[in-house]
């Protein structure tokens, strides 16, 4: 899939061919159980997005919302962005650590967890990293990368 140009997550998860929309769906379900409150769901950059709205912290370099997740179907696997991962050395530690401890591989670049199969995924791994860094905390982070 390229990048979507739906604007609802119910209209981005309707355009997926009905395989794809399921393993979305699930990882969607999984992050909005876990995800902190403050958080908003949202479609930016054709993907479904949780950001901090722009009206709790405007102070973003671009404009836009401040990122947390974002999940979206590619053509030939699925993305699931962490940006809490990639600004936490220890999150990042956590996630090799029980990729390898599993003898699961890891696809991971910055923030981008690519997988092509649910059972590529673990979930509880998934879940517990959503729910690591409330909204303070992923502002924390932000505003130290940006001092450097």
């Amino acid at each position: 899939m390229v990048q979507s140009k739906a604007t609802t997550v119910e209209e981005y998860l309707a355009e997926l061919p009905e395989e794809r929309r399921a393993v979305v769906a699930e990882v969607r379900r999984l992050i909005l159980e876990h995800l902190p409150d403050g958080y908003q769901e949202r479609m930016n950059w054709g993907m479904i997005t949780y950001e901090i709205p722009l009206a709790r912290y405007p102070k973003t370099y671009n404009g836009q919302p401040l990122g947390y997740i974002a999940l979206a179907a590619q053509k030939q696997y699925y993305s699931l962005y962490l940006m809490g991962v990639y600004a936490d050395s220890a999150q990042e530690r956590r996630l090799r650590q029980v990729y390898a401890q599993r003898g699961l591989r890891l696809d991971f670049g910055k923030s981008c967890l690519r997988f092509r199969r649910l059972e590529e995924l673990p979930m509880d791994l998934i879940a517990e990293l959503v729910a690591a860094t409330p909204p303070e905390a992923h502002i924390a982070q932000y505003e130290a990368s940006r001092k450097r």
